[in-house]
C-alpha cells in the first residue's frame, strides 16, 4: 500500500491485516455452512471459534487505524472515507460471525435437497468478498484497476441474489412435507447467507465514489 500511505507503513500493514481477517472469515464463513450441513460438528465449532477470534481481531485493527490517523494527522483528505471504508467492510465479518452463531443457536433442520444449493450460495457470497477486498486494496496502490474489480461484486451480488430466489422457491412450492414455519425459518437463513454479499456490495458502491475523487 505504499502508493497512499508513503509516510506510514505502520498503518499499511496494519490496514493489510485487517483485510486479511476480513477475506479469511469470508472462507471460514463458507467452510462453516458445508460443515453445519455436513452434520460435522467439531468442525464447526472450530470455524465459529474461528471467526469468533477473526472479528475480535478485525474490530481491534479497525480502532487502531482510526487512532493512528487521527494521532498522527495522517490523510486527511482521505480519513473520513477511509474510515467509513473500514467500517462498512468490518461489518461483513461481524455479519459473517453473526450468521454461524445463528446456526448454531438455532439449529435450521435443511432438507437435503437444497444442500448443494445452500453450499452453492455461500460460495458465491464468500466470493463477493473476495472480490471487494481485493478492490479495496487495490484504492490504496492502483486506483485505475477499482473499477474492474468492483464490477466482480456486483457480478456475484446479483448472482447470489438469483440463487436466493431460487432456493426460497424451491422451499415454498416444491419441497413437500414442509410447514409453513419451517418455510420461514429456512428462508430466514438464506436470507442471511444472501446478506453477505449485500455487505460487499455496500463497500462496492462506497469504494466506487472514493476511486473517482481520488481520479479527479
Amino acid at each position: 500500500m505504499s502508493l497512499l500511505f508513503k509516510t506510514s507503513d505502520y498503518i499499511s500493514g496494519k490496514i493489510d491485516e485487517f483485510f486479511n481477517c476480513v477475506d479469511e472469515g469470508s472462507l471460514i464463513f463458507k467452510e462453516g455452512v458445508s460443515n453445519y450441513l455436513s452434520n460435522d460438528e467439531k468442525s464447526f465449532s472450530e470455524n465459529i471459534e474461528a471467526i469468533r477470534i477473526l472479528e475480535g481481531k478485525a474490530d481491534t485493527l479497525r480502532r487502531k487505524i482510526e487512532n493512528e490517523l487521527y494521532l498522527h494527522s495522517l490523510l486527511p483528505e482521505y480519513r473520513s472515507d477511509v474510515l467509513r471504508l473500514l467500517e462498512k467492510t468490518d461489518d461483513i465479518i461481524d455479519t459473517a460471525k453473526e450468521n454461524l452463531n445463528q446456526f448454531d443457536v438455532e439449529t435450521p433442520k435443511i432438507p437435503k435437497q437444497i444442500h448443494s444449493d445452500i453450499n452453492k450460495l455461500a460460495d458465491v457470497s464468500a466470493l463477493s468478498i473476495e472480490a471487494i477486498i481485493s478492490a479495496s486494496r487495490s484504492f490504496f496502490t492502483d486506483v485505475r484497476s477499482v473499477k474492474d474489480k468492483i464490477h466482480r461484486v456486483y457480478f456475484y451480488e446479483k448472482k447470489a441474489d438469483k440463487l436466493a430466489n431460487e432456493i426460497k422457491r424451491k422451499i415454498f412450492k416444491e419441497i413437500a412435507g414442509l410447514e409453513l414455519s419451517d418455510k420461514m425459518h429456512l428462508r430466514y437463513f438464506i436470507f442471511h447467507i444472501e446478506n453477505l454479499s449485500d455487505r460487499a456490495e455496500i463497500v462496492a458502491d462506497i469504494l466506487a465514489i472514493m476511486s473517482i475523487k481520488r481520479t479527479i
